[in-house]
């Protein structure tokens, strides 16, 4: 797997897998324990539904966009969903508010999806144009197969 439009986006689905099963696996951990929990607040259902949308986003984009774009937008969306992704599982048990720590597995699945945004962001930042330009030629021009596109 030599283009990088085709590793962001596989990247993206690897982290968005992550952030699901990390969810699930909470919801059978506070559902397990008999407690009755409050439901979340409107307001941070549909930030949960816009942070979730970006990695979804970003499956296509990665594959979409031309390279300027597609190089900016993996940096932007990565840096937003790795500094939020921190944010919330790291700064809050570390500063003691709220409730005790996450949940150990939660743990694990948010450093694992903090790891993956910041290769992505990485990818993205190294990205070179020279590389978009081959892989674009490489798309047109199949010389192995015997095609040539004019």
């Amino acid at each position: 797997m030599h283009d990088t439009k085709e590793r962001l986006s596989l990247l993206w689905i690897f982290a968005l897998l992550n952030y699901l099963y990390a969810d699930v696996v909470a919801l059978f951990a506070i559902a397990g324990t008999g407690n009755s929990f409050e439901l979340l607040p409107q307001w941070a259902l549909m930030g949960s539904a816009v942070l979730m949308e970006i990695p979804i986003a970003m499956i296509l984009a990665c594959r979409l966009l031309p390279f300027r774009a597609n190089r900016l937008a993996n940096i932007i969306a990565g840096g937003v969903i790795t500094l939020v992704n921190g944010f919330l599982t790291f700064v809050p048990p570390l500063a003691g508010w709220g409730r005790p720590p996450a949940f150990p597995e939660y743990l694990f699945f948010a450093t694992i999806e903090t790891v993956a945004t910041s290769v992505i962001i990485w990818q993205a930042w190294t990205w070179s144009g020279v590389e978009a330009d081959v892989s674009t030629e490489r798309s047109v021009r199949q010389p192995e197969a015997g095609i040539i596109s004019s």
